[in-house]
């Protein structure tokens, strides 16, 4: 039901995201879906990738601080508020989703990474709801 993300933090300079794609291409390392959010000195990139554990081990090892973290990845319809509906019943669940970001869209369904105060629990909601969710290894076949 979860899937594992891979957060790397980096200098918000010239370059260092060529960096870091570089390290997770020389070995091996597939790149499923991403996310970069930015401050002015920093940036927080939040990758789906096909080897999450090697991703992060060569990540540390080429000086990048990365950590790895427990989310879902879940399909929903591609209606109007059909995204606002699944958050609703997280939120009467007493949860929080910290974040989230768009995978992909294809016509009638859309996929988004959704990370929550208690991944256990929203899964649990989702489960409920018939919600279908999806492991890396489902990701690379769409």
């Amino acid at each position: 039901m979860t899937a594992k993300q891979l957060s790397v933090f980096i200098e918000n300079r010239k370059g260092r995201l060529s960096e870091v794609l570089e390290v997770l291409k020389s070995n091996g390392v597939n790149i499923l879906s991403m996310s970069l959010a930015d401050t002015t000195e920093y940036g927080l990139l939040r990758l789906i990738v096909n080897k999450p554990e090697l991703g992060k081990e060569k990540l540390t090892e080429n000086g990048f601080s990365s950590l790895l973290s427990d989310v879902i990845i879940l399909k929903i319809q591609h209606e109007v508020g059909s995204l606002q509906e699944l958050l609703k019943a997280i939120e009467e669940a007493d949860v929080n989703v910290e974040y989230m970001y768009g995978l992909s869209i294809d016509g009638e369904e859309a996929y988004v990474v959704l990370k929550s105060s208690n991944v256990e629990k929203t899964g649990e909601v989702l489960e409920a709801k018939g919600v279908e969710t999806l492991l890396p290894e489902d990701v690379v076949k769409l």
